[in-house]
């Protein structure tokens, strides 16, 4: 590190040599017409290019020098030869520093070595390089950095890179798979005036026109079964949600989320909908039925596995949480009533120490005890479960997804037992109540976590991998 300052102060030293010789360091008088990635496949000799990227590697040797360029393409050597771009040309390619950003102009050839190559007419500088590039990106020791500086991380490493790729393509494979099957795709407000859809501690800010606060959305699920109500029937919102909570390989307070409702389904079609969608964007992404994630091999050959939520709890725990005193359990099993105080959360908590751990392959978690989920329909051969199911894979809860209660009684009532449980005094959704009484159609939802997909699809373990600007600690 002591060294830094002063190859900084070399680098500063160039840069005003350069401005004495009359060079633009910043110059825009160049426009690339080729990318990369179309030169190298198929390689046509003698072809007449002009790229522009980053110089990654240089080598010079006497009068000529080989170099590296970069798009976001692609890479390939480019060659400066003295006799062909000059004496002031060459003498400017030998100030270069890694990291500039050039345009080259040229024909292609094939060295001795049969390297693809371009061997430069003309080339400009488009941008200097003031600071200077990691020799090596230790992607473990400098973790933290790698995230504050993703610039850096993306600059460095293709396989960071390609995360971020297969992110895109995931995402544009789910919005194809959805409008072939007739769902539109929709907007719904991020700011809200009552925070609803998820049990979830939001973020508040303050409208000063209106002079009223409002809260950054942690579901859009409400705003979604309006639409239903208005008479749209397959509608989904690839959408930004935001929950003050906390920070973990898991959880980013601000995440993205594919939410979706069809009217006139159910919990078990929507189920076989998104095994459907997942195997395919497998089957599109990784060409293969078999996933590697950490250290699972994850099998995603259909169908998947169905488990019942109290049966697979009483299994892995061996207590009945059905039929025990559910705080009496908490206290056998070392749940901390101090953290868990209510049943809901005591539940939730025994499900993910005691039944989660497993749960690697994809497994379908069916029939949720009906106090954990105020929004869903109840089972009508037993009114204590509701018809819901959550998705786990590689022991990271992927999905959740119900049939949508549509009775508005019935959605009025369930909601303010859960208010009085969990001792908030913020109102209820008048409107989306009032919104219910005006007919909803029975329907299923599925809300999807994107970035914990995006994790499955590229063998990352933490979420802040597959998340581009992730929340981080204040620097000291």
């Amino acid at each position: 590190m002591d060294t830094i300052p002063e190859v900084l102060k070399e680098r500063l030293e160039k840069i005003k040599e350069l401005k004495s010789k009359g060079v633009r360091l910043y110059s825009d008088q160049f426009k690339p017409t080729d990318s990369i990635c179309s030169l190298l496949d198929p390689f046509q000799e003698g072809k007449q290019v002009k790229i522009a990227g980053r110089m990654m590697t240089r080598r010079i040797h006497g009068k000529s020098a080989f170099a590296d360029l970069r798009d976001d393409t692609g890479k390939i050597q480019v060659y400066a030869k003295y006799d062909v771009i000059g004496q002031d040309g060459f003498q400017l390619f030998e100030l270069l520093d890694l990291g500039d950003i050039l345009g080259a102009e040229g024909t292609l050839f094939l060295t001795h070595k049969g390297e693809k190559t371009v061997k430069i007419e003309r080339f400009v500088l488009l941008s200097k390089i003031v600071q200077v590039l990691p020799e090596k990106w230790h992607g473990l020791k400098d973790v933290e950095a790698r995230y504050r500086q993703r610039y850096l991380d993306l600059m460095m490493n293709e396989e960071v890179r390609n995360v971020f790729r297969t992110r895109i393509q995931a995402i544009r494979l789910v919005r194809s798979f959805l409008d072939e099957r007739g769902f539109m795709e929709v907007e719904t407000p991020m700011m809200q005036a009552i925070p609803g859809g998820a049990r979830a501690k939001p973020f508040v800010t303050h409208h000063e026109a209106l002079h009223t606060d409002l809260y950054l959305r942690v579901a859009p699920e409400l705003y979604l079964k309006r639409l239903l109500v208005g008479g749209f029937s397959k509608v989904y919102e690839i959408n930004r949600n935001f929950r003050n909570e906390g920070i973990s390989t898991r959880h980013n307070p601000e995440f993205t989320m594919l939410e979706l409702y069809e009217a006139y389904s159910d919990y078990q079609q929507v189920m076989n909908l998104t095994e459907e969608l997942i195997a395919t964007l497998v089957q599109a992404l990784c060409k293969k039925d078999t996933v590697q994630f950490g250290d699972s091999q994850i099998q995603f050959a259909r169908p998947w596995k169905k488990i019942s939520f109290y049966e697979a709890l009483k299994e892995k725990s061996g207590h009945d949480w059905r039929r025990g005193k559910i705080k009496e359990l908490a206290k056998k099993v070392g749940i901390p009533l101090d953290q868990y105080s209510e049943e809901v959360d005591i539940l939730n908590e025994a499900f993910d120490r005691f039944v989660e751990p497993d749960l690697v392959n994809p497994t379908f978690v069916i029939d949720y005890p009906a106090l954990t989920t105020p929004l869903a329909k109840r089972k009508p051969s037993d009114s204590d479960l509701v018809e819901r199911f959550e998705l786990f894979i590689g022991r990271l809860e992927l999905a959740n997804a119900f049939s949508e209660l549509n009775d508005p009684f019935e959605q009025r009532e369930r909601l303010t037992e859960q208010r009085e449980v969990i001792g908030t005094e913020k109102m209820l959704d008048e409107d989306f109540l009032t919104a219910l009484e005006h007919g909803m159609p029975p329907a299923g939802g599925l809300g999807i976590g994107i970035d914990r997909l995006v994790m499955l699809l590229t063998n990352s373990t933490s979420i802040r991998d597959v998340i581009l600007f992730p929340q981080l600690k204040p620097e000291k």
